[in-house]
């Protein structure tokens, strides 16, 4: 199958699965602000990033390694998730001896065995489905993504409406649901044939752990970059601010959960694609990426009041606020999504060290910004999310240029700069402008839209004529 058609199909097979039940999540957000105070759903909040915190700790990054050596061919796919089983059972025997130590923690001692229960059932789900990806079983992963949103939703409905458990089923509900995950993708998808002791390759365990290791700290301080500022916001102003930023957060996920979609697909096609024209297919996606990205950026934010409104069930609502954190945060969000892009690359030339170093440099300049802005009066709350877009856009500027040594990126950096002052301009806009503010965000997004639109209808033109190309005789 072309490239090009395979990369497509791949994510139009994710998007079924990811975009159906992120949207029903995206949903569940009136149901949340109705059910739990803004106390409550920040420090529901704190602590599942808490768990996801350790995640990657206990699993020693297995996600990661899972889906990289479990696409290439040089690897029996049973040591792949033979190795990933005994990765993660170490980690975490490791990680229960640590209990005491965690109980300790404030703001979610209370919550000590939700969180080891959280982190369990979590890295089992990510063992399972990303050894599904690795095997290219691209619709169960898709179907696995819808059921479990349903069985999600079912819980929240179940736990905090009916059985008014609070924070605690908020967090309950994701457990089951991946819990129930982790089990059906081992049934249906008989992983247990692929868990052999007796005659195990571990030099691919050891491989693996190596490429896994950097990437372990690499996820602590991304954490620090994306969560950080919850906990900074918490104590320099307040939990109820907290609530509210918790919220705003929800909104650029749409422009993570369309990111996401074709990160799933793109790594598939990043790992496999190998020759001369490699350079150019990296260009050619990244640039209908960007331009994909930043019009969906601008569209969000033009409409970042009436989404919260909905979301909120109206403009009276306590939680209502949260709209004037939502631009910048979606600027952080857009540059977040380049630098993930960025680090397939490093993950393509197994270059961990440098997705680690990069990531430092992030999370210094985010937590730097973080303790100037956030207890000053002028920034704020949106201090923190100024303070994200920066460590995102530091990294990004980075990668981009170091990356070149692995594959050379055609990036087009002065329409980049184009689209960023555009959405700096209708962020300026919305947040200086009490009235009149609709037809100057509805001209910068149409701008936006015309900047990026030729990139789009061109890349759409491509995947059409090698749709429509003729199959030559004796051609596999």
């Amino acid at each position: 199958m072309d490239k090009y058609k395979k990369l497509l199909s791949n994510t139009l097979i994710f998007a079924i699965g990811m975009f159906s039940s992120k949207l029903l999540t995206f949903f569940m957000v009136p149901f949340y602000t109705n059910i739990l105070t803004e106390n409550e759903l920040g420090t529901a909040g704190l602590v599942v990033q808490a768990a996801n915190l350790l995640i990657p700790v206990v699993s020693c990054g297995v996600a990661n390694s899972i889906i990289r050596y479990g696409l290439d061919r040089t690897f029996r796919k049973r040591d792949v998730f033979t190795g990933g089983v005994t990765m993660v059972a170490a980690g975490y025997l490791l990680f229960f001896l640590f209990r005491p130590l965690i109980a300790k923690i404030p703001l979610i001692h209370d919550y000590t065995s939700l969180i080891y229960l959280y982190v369990l059932t979590s890295c089992l789900r990510s063992l399972c489905s990303q050894f599904i990806r690795a095997r290219e079983l691209v619709r169960l992963y898709a179907f696995d993504g819808v059921l479990s949103i349903i069985t999600v939703i079912t819980c929240n409905i179940l736990f905090l409406s009916v059985l008014k458990l609070g924070i605690t089923g908020y967090v309950l509900a994701t457990i089951i649901s991946d819990a129930l995950s982790a089990l059906f993708l081992f049934t249906v998808a008989s992983l247990r044939r692929y868990i052999r002791f007796r005659g195990m390759d571990w030099s691919v365990a050891g491989s693996m752990l190596r490429f896994s290791l950097p990437l372990i700290p690499t996820t602590l301080f991304w954490w620090i970059t994306n969560v950080s500022d919850r906990y900074m916001v918490s104590y320099f102003i307040s939990a109820d601010a907290n609530g509210l930023y918790d919220l705003a957060y929800k909104v650029p996920t749409m422009i993570t959960v369309v990111s996401g979609i074709f990160s799933d697909a793109w790594q598939m096609s990043a790992f496999t694609e190998k020759g001369p024209g490699r350079d150019r297919f990296f260009s050619n996606i990244f640039n209908a990426y960007q331009a994909l990205i930043f019009t969906a950026a601008s569209g969000l934010i033009l409409f970042c009041k009436p989404i919260t409104a909905m979301l909120v069930l109206g403009p009276k609502n306590a939680f209502y606020p949260a709209w004037q954190y939502i631009p910048l945060l979606v600027i952080a969000t857009v540059f977040s999504c380049f630098v993930t892009f960025l680090g397939s690359i490093y993950m393509v030339g197994k270059k961990s060290v440098a997705t680690l170093l990069t990531t430092v440099l992030g999370a210094a300049v985010n937590v730097g910004l973080n303790l100037l802005l956030i207890p000053n009066p002028k920034f704020g709350v949106n201090g923190a999310a100024f303070a994200t877009f920066m460590s995102y856009l530091v990294v990004f500027l980075v990668r981009v240029t170091d990356t070149r040594r692995i594959v050379r990126l055609r990036w087009r950096p002065v329409k980049l700069l184009v689209n960023l002052f555009l959405l700096l301009f209708q962020t300026w806009i919305l947040l200086s402008s009490q009235e009149g503010w609709v037809l100057p965000e509805l001209l910068l997004c149409l701008l936006v839209i015309l900047l990026n639109l030729k990139q789009i209808v061109i890349n759409i033109d491509r995947f059409l004529r090698r749709r429509r190309a003729p199959r030559l005789p004796g051609a596999k």
